[in-house]
């Protein structure tokens, strides 16, 4: 049986946990360690059994507690070379921390899982996305952080189990909304993050290759609501005929404490 939990989810902050009967990982950090532990312990873990913790790109709201989580457990950190790269100019890495370079070529294997980086398009270098292939053969994915879904990723996370995949924003809220021009062509640009419209478009494929949990995550707070995100998937989705609780089951994640889904 194995599990994930998005421990926090959206525009300040995110961090996921994936376990199995064998060990557990996060991906990235983007929380303070007092938060992390509380949020792990909410959902039935402990920094104890976590074996790794895989890192998508450097950005603050994905790191904000790797160090001090690296100083209290140790952990390896798992990541590109560019972002491992990043996170030592930024002096995100205590002296001494063990780091694993991830690539399409070498997956990295611990505790009988087998963990897969596939490339996103992001603003910044070597941003990445990760699949979980479980002891129990159940695959999940995480997929956050994009700009435009290419063919390398919908390949990587075909036939996933669960997927976590980024639901931003809604296209007239972020039009409409407060922010400058300029970031609002960075988010709608190809190295931004993906709209509702854009994630919904993805289901009906990853459905037929045999997802049947589907988590939306990475909402923004100002340009997007969970009923929109939801609303967006669910409709695309009927139209092949398919009903959220008969043929799927999707969920939409919160900033925090959301809901364990067990595969």
């Amino acid at each position: 049986m194995s599990r994930i939990c998005p421990l926090f989810s959206g525009s300040t902050g995110n961090s996921t946990y994936i376990a199995g009967a064998n060990g557990s990982f996060l991906v990235d950090a983007g929380a303070s360690l007092r938060s992390l532990t509380a949020a792990l312990e909410r959902a039935g873990g402990a920094l104890t059994e976590i074996s790794a913790i895989f890192i998508t790109h450097e950005h603050f709201d994905h790191i904000k507690g790797l160090k001090p989580l690296l100083n209290k457990t140790g952990l390896t950190v798992v990541a590109s070379e560019k972002t491992l790269k990043a996170l030592i100019t930024a002096d995100r890495l205590p002296a001494g921390t063990k780091t694993c370079v991830i690539d399409g070529e070498a997956p990295f294997e611990c505790n009988g899982a087998v963990i897969s980086r596939f490339a996103t398009s992001h603003d910044c270098e070597g941003s990445s996305g990760y699949t979980f292939l479980m002891p129990d053969g159940k695959k999940i994915s995480v997929c956050t952080d994009l700009g435009v879904v290419t063919e390398d990723v919908r390949k990587a996370i075909s036939g996933s189990d669960a997927v976590l995949i980024e639901s931003n924003h809604d296209v007239d809220m972020l039009n409409k909304g407060p922010y400058p021009p300029e970031l609002k062509m960075r988010i709608m640009s190809e190295k931004g993050h993906i709209s509702n419209n854009a994630c919904a478009a993805e289901l009906a494929g990853l459905l037929n290759s045999g997802t049947k949990r589907f988590i939306l995550g990475h909402l923004s707070q100002k340009n997007n609501t969970p009923l929109l995100a939801l609303s967006s998937a669910e409709a695309s989705l009927a139209g092949i005929g398919a009903k959220n609780g008969r043929d799927f089951i999707l969920s939409v994640a919160g900033p925090t404490e959301n809901r364990v889904t067990v595969i």
